[in-house]
């Protein structure tokens, strides 16, 4: 007998990038009845675009409201990341499951400072544990659920490595993963107080948080209890030494922020991994993760891929043709991104996340993943600022 189709019901936190690419996933989901309820913002023409692209019922510009109605199910948090914690709390309280996109949290900064990069990476390591402990006391009151919202997990070449790990039981020795591009598009990209960091935490967090998974699921599949015994980590903005004439095909343009980063992991089994994240590579977004084991070789190409290579000598009636991420223009061969939301895990962990909130279970990417990337994260700020390895 077919079991009842089930109905989530949700209201979302913020009408941005974000709000478009989890409006493109609920679209996909199956077995599960997705009503978007709700799209808030405080900037209500956006949140009518975003209305009209993907069928929300309503629009409001009041978080408070939107907690308030009971049919809501799970608040979706697509905000910037200063108010995750804090937005997630509230949401909560009000008896609604979280959907919170990465990264979980980060360290801004008192309201209006500036040159926050320059604050202790200690203090700030410290600060950042005890707003997740907040969450986490206020979480593990109630049987609401978290859902972290990192893609990577779910992207399809990662998936299937798992699945390869723990049908092997593998002993994964080394992983390499690496998320870079030429810089980000958004122009507070290089400030601290509104990033949380520069390139590790905006980019480096997507490989991180997938090898860390991985980790966990070699684990699962062996008995066996695996954490993070150390980090040591690198990072400065290797950009300063451009003209900015040199500078013309980059844009990244750091101001408290590190544009490459790199962090080794120590596991307490003694095996390692690599977090790579640069904004000073040309030629399209480079995502990838290389995991390499007692009998096997694993390499998860996520962007670019080999589906689709295109060749072209002039770009008329490709205005409105999405081609590939962060490359000025479409001339020439390039590597086509083809079901980049499929490839890339957005669809995949917004069906994990409406089965699990339908059917009861416990999603692949939840609260103490997004924990553990974070503590690694600012250990990792830390350990580059102090050039000295950080122990747990």
């Amino acid at each position: 007998m077919e079991k009842e189709q089930k109905t989530v019901v949700i209201g979302t936190l913020g009408a941005g990038y974000a709000a478009r690419l989890h409006g493109n996933g609920y679209k996909k989901v199956s077995g599960v009845h997705v009503r978007l309820k709700t799209i808030c913002d405080i900037q209500v023409e956006l949140a009518e675009k975003v209305k009209e692209e993907f069928g929300y019922e309503t629009v409001c510009s009041d978080y408070d409201q939107m907690l308030a109605d009971p049919e809501i199910d799970v608040i979706d948090i697509v905000t910037p990341p200063f108010n995750h914690v804090d937005m997630a709390i509230k949401a909560i309280r009000a008896g609604k499951h979280v959907i919170c996109e990465k990264p979980l949290t980060g360290y801004f900064g008192e309201k209006g400072q500036e040159n926050v990069g320059t604050v202790s990476k200690a203090l700030m390591y410290r600060e950042i544990l005890a707003s997740m402990d907040r969450l986490k006391e206020v979480l593990d009151g109630t049987d609401r659920k978290f859902f972290y919202a990192e893609n990577f997990v779910y992207a399809t070449p990662v998936q299937k490595a798992a699945e390869i790990i723990r049908a092997k039981k593998s002993k994964v020795l080394f992983m390499k993963g690496e998320e870079s591009l030429k810089g980000s598009s958004s122009p507070v990209a290089g400030k601290w107080n509104r990033t949380g960091g520069g390139t590790l935490i905006r980019t480096g967090t997507h490989p991180l948080t997938g090898m860390l998974w991985l980790k966990q699921q070699e684990a699962a599949a062996r008995g066996e209890v695996i954490t993070v015994k150390s980090v040591t980590a690198d990072c400065g903005r290797s950009t300063e030494c451009l003209t900015e004439y040199e500078h013309r095909h980059i844009a990244a343009r750091p101001e408290d922020v590190e544009d490459f980063g790199v962090i080794i992991i120590t596991f307490s089994d003694g095996t390692k991994c690599m977090t790579i994240a640069s904004d000073t590579v040309l030629g399209g977004t480079k995502n990838y993760i290389e995991v390499y084991s007692n009998d096997s070789s694993l390499m998860c190409n996520i962007t670019p891929t080999d589906i689709l290579n295109t060749y072209f000598l002039d770009e008329e009636g490709l205005e409105d043709v999405y081609i590939s991420e962060m490359l000025p223009s479409k001339l020439g061969w390039n590597k086509a991104f083809v079901s980049d939301e499929i490839i890339r895990g957005y669809m995949g962990e917004l069906q994990d996340f409406m089965d699990t909130i339908a059917y009861d279970g416990t999603p692949s990417s939840g609260f103490s993943l997004a924990y553990e990337s974070m503590k690694v994260m600012y250990a990792a700020y830390q350990a580059a600022e102090e050039g000295r390895r950080i122990d747990f």
